[in-house]
């Protein structure tokens, strides 16, 4: 019998000592490279609840459509809609996200990203996940133990990946600190020294309450190795930013995140029985799954040490179960610097780090065309970037447009400023066809923007730091209403809906779904993905970016608004990839190629075109696929000079990739 089917046959173990750990089982294998994975992020709670065939798709040409009244007569209020973003659980599940496989296979997508899925306290209303009172069980609001197991294996027998979402540096808002401390018992003001920590005050009930000891599984923290007190740095709350990222006891790694109770992952006398404990249970999460890999939150918040230590833990632990490359990518929050130092130190252990700094905000604004192309290019360059040595070879840098909490940049998402309903094409342009290993957020194809701008003025918190997330993280499912507060939403199911809320569903509606597999964004990013999958040189290739020229004029590096346009060479082999980045007008120009791969008489013949692929039966434009580009030289000599292809008439924010090797 196999580890899974043996742990799925008892109730989950109370101690990491219940079990022992399978090795050398049959495990399904580590991609070859994992540049040839499209990741795709979501929220599980937020994704899909399987239910959509129930309700209508939405429309979002008549979002006043869905935006219905309240049962008790209340006509829409934009203050309720945003509290139900805020705080509360919507009714996504891990079947939900099953019941989308084929629709995600459909976009492209080779590797799920989950978000975190693990047991949160009930009381709290903790959505997002990322509060953790039960390492060794899944959240209710979302399902069960066989629902995470049998969603990896439908995965897997359609071609794709899981990773899920880890947390290491914290647990839940499991306890309390003593009554009469300063500043109160949940969030204490930062203690520095380590000999001078808060004493321990009290576990929580299942309602939140103090109570005297742990009695049930709804008490305090599981596994029963996670409940001695002394594991707790127990520090308070202090700036998550303050101190060096090399000190193990700067305040940033020491502090509690809010009322989430940071592990002291190595003891004073050098102990790491905490962090081998935490490495337990997401080993038992792995045998008991199959998943393929873990993003790791807040992994700046842990020492280097710790850091390599519980990676190179995880690793080793894959391997012997045939996962040879089980991936790693880290948050690691505060910018390039701070992400090249991971990388560095941890080295092999850790795979990727997630590109949300000075990075993610400059894709935004290239793809806009607010800032020239040369802005986002030399962040892949080692002399003009501290992370470019890593950007460049493709490997370690997951590249992000959107996520769920924007934590460099403005918190809303691209299309809530955009110009057209498929704008954010340009963006995942940039991404699916430059280095790295590409992510989309779930949403980013259908366009996800919020209300639209003329109701943005009532909505508490907008593009604000406070609370402005939950506009990253609308409910794609369209719930008519979210769970009730607190334990009252569990077990979830319609009798523990709240009907004074509406649902926190996409555009600011509730009640309609927005799965729409013919969506302006979602046909372009399709056949951007397609093309990707089917072309190594486009995960692979060496990047170069490609000056332009217009109306006689140098060739140059162009400014924002103008074409955007790099080559991707492998070998003999050219992709010349070409983006609008103007988001209302056409634009065109000389574009530069590579003269040794394109001698004279040659000719680029035209694989993409985005525009195309939105109306393939309709479109009469420019550059259809199949076409052909003669390569010019400049001056007008065969033997030297600049080689060039000819872009006119590109339509607003549309993509063109053309190769001299169809």
């Amino acid at each position: 019998m196999s580890f899974a089917d043996t742990m799925l046959g008892q109730p989950r173990p109370d101690r990491l000592a219940d079990f022992n750990l399978p090795r050398r089982e049959r495990y399904f294998p580590s991609p070859a490279d994992w540049r040839d994975e499209t990741l795709y992020f979501l929220l599980p709670d937020r994704f899909s609840d399987g239910q959509e065939d129930t309700r209508p798709l939405l429309d979002p040409a008549d979002r006043q459509a869905a935006r219905p009244a309240l049962p008790n007569g209340e006509t829409w209020r934009w203050d309720r809609w945003a509290e139900s973003g805020k705080s509360r659980w919507q009714g996504g599940t891990l079947q939900g996200v099953q019941s989308k496989l084929g629709y995600l296979k459909d976009l492209g997508v080779r590797t799920l990203w989950v978000g975190p899925v693990f047991k949160q306290r009930g009381h709290a209303d903790s959505y997002h996940g990322y509060g953790i009172q039960d390492f060794l069980e899944v959240d209710p609001h979302l399902g069960n133990r066989q629902d995470l197991v049998n969603l990896v294996t439908a995965a897997h027998g359609q071609g794709l990946r899981i990773i899920l979402d880890i947390i290491f540096n914290h647990s839940g808002p499991n306890w309390l600190y003593p009554d009469d401390t300063p500043g109160g018992p949940d969030m204490p003001p930062y203690q520095p020294d380590p000999k001078d920590r808060y004493p321990f005050g009290h576990w929580r009930g299942d309602q939140g309450q103090a109570i005297a000891a742990i009695q049930g599984s709804e008490d305090g923290v599981w596994p029963v190795e996670l409940q001695d007190t002394d594991d707790y740095t127990r520090a308070g709350k202090g700036s998550l930013a303050a101190g060096d990222i090399n000190d193990p006891q700067a305040e940033h790694k020491r502090t509690d995140f809010y009322t989430l109770r940071d592990f002291q992952l190595t003891a004073p006398d050098g102990s790491t029985r905490v962090l081998n404990f935490l490495a337990r249970c997401y080993k038992y999460w792995i045998a008991l799954t199959d998943c393929d890999g873990f993003r790791i939150d807040t992994l700046k918040h842990v020492t280097l040490e710790e850091g390599r230590n519980f990676c190179g833990s995880i690793k080793e632990f894959a391997a012997n179960l045939g996962k040879a490359d089980f991936f790693l990518v880290g948050e690691v929050g505060g910018g390039d610097f701070t992400q090249t130092r991971f990388l560095n130190v941890l080295d092999r252990n850790l795979n990727a780090a997630l590109d949300i700094g000075e990075m993610r905000p400059t894709l935004t604004a290239v793809a806009k065309g607010l800032q020239p192309p040369d802005d986002y290019f030399a962040g892949f360059d080692p002399s003009k970037a501290v992370m470019g040595s890593h950007r460049n070879l493709g490997l370690h840098h997951v590249s992000i447009l959107d996520d769920h909490d924007h934590i460099s940049g403005v918190k809303i998402r691209f299309s809530a400023e955009a110009d057209s309903d498929h704008q954010v094409v340009a963006g995942v342009g940039l991404q699916l066809f430059s280095l790295g290993i590409p992510c989309v957020y779930y949403g980013t194809e259908q366009a996800f923007a919020g209300p639209e701008p003329s109701e943005r003025p009532w909505l508490p918190s907008w593009k604000e730091t406070e609370y402005g997330e939950r506009y990253l993280r609308e409910a794609m499912f369209g719930p008519l209403h979210p769970l009730k507060a607190g334990t009252a939403s569990l077990p979830p199911g319609p009798d523990n809906v709240d009907p004074d809320l509406p649902g926190f569903g996409p555009f600011g509606t509730a009640g309609r779904h927005a799965f729409n597999p013919a969506s302006p964004a979602y046909v372009r990013i399709a056949a951007m993905t397609a093309l990707r999958h089917g072309r190594p040189v486009l995960r692979y290739g060496r990047q170069y970016p490609r000056k332009l020229s217009n109306f006689g004029q140098p060739f140059d590096f162009p400014p924002g608004g103008e074409l955007i346009a790099w080559s991707r060479i492998l070998d003999d082999e050219e992709a010349l990839c070409v983006i609008n980045g103007h988001g209302r007008a056409a634009r065109g120009g000389d574009v530069n190629v590579d003269p040794s791969l394109n001698p004279p008489g040659s000719q680029m013949t035209v694989i993409l075109n985005t525009a195309q692929a939105a109306d393939p039966a309709g479109y009469h434009g420019a550059h259809p696929v199949g076409s052909t580009l003669p390569v010019r030289r400049k001056p007008d000599n065969p033997d030297q000079g600049i080689a060039y292809v000819e872009i006119r008439d590109l339509a607003p924010s549309e993509v063109l990739v053309l190769t001299n090797y169809p």
